[in-house]
């Protein structure tokens, strides 16, 4: 394993042992929870809307297994979860076709950035991940 392999597997430690305290009640609620270090799938309505309510910025990588373009996304945002202090959802919409019409996915891979619980930028297609980093930063300020 490289160091870098295992930095990032560090991080990923980390993150899952702050995340079990969340789960576990031990976190304040006034205080925002860490952002997993890793991509979360979403199985429903109820799930994606307390996902995007319990963190502060959240990327919703909407996407489907046949697509192509969609499997070239897939790293990045999983290099994003860990990365940065965003959250990353993972909505497949061919199980969630109810969340991918109220949020208008007409085409995949489609991504929704929210802040604070609201929209606050669609992207639609394949990103490079530093024009995604830089949409995070800007909605995390």
């Amino acid at each position: 394993m490289s160091e870098q392999d295992e930095t990032l597997e560090a991080i990923r430690r980390k993150k899952r042992e702050e995340l079990q305290q969340t789960t576990s009640g031990e976190q304040s609620a006034t205080e925002p929870a860490d952002a997993p270090s890793e991509p979360i799938h979403i199985e429903g309505p109820d799930h994606f809307q307390e996902f995007t309510s319990k963190y502060d910025v959240v990327l919703a990588d909407f996407y489907a297994d046949w697509c192509g373009p969609c499997k070239m996304l897939e790293p990045i945002v999983e290099e994003l979860a860990v990365e940065t202090d965003a959250a990353m959802a993972k909505v497949d919409v061919d199980a969630n076709q109810a969340l991918a019409q109220q949020y208008q996915v007409q085409g995949v891979p489609t991504m929704v950035l929210f802040g604070q619980g609201e929209v606050a930028e669609r992207i639609v297609g394949v990103r490079d991940k530093e024009d995604l980093q830089r949409l995070i930063e800007r909605v995390q300020r």
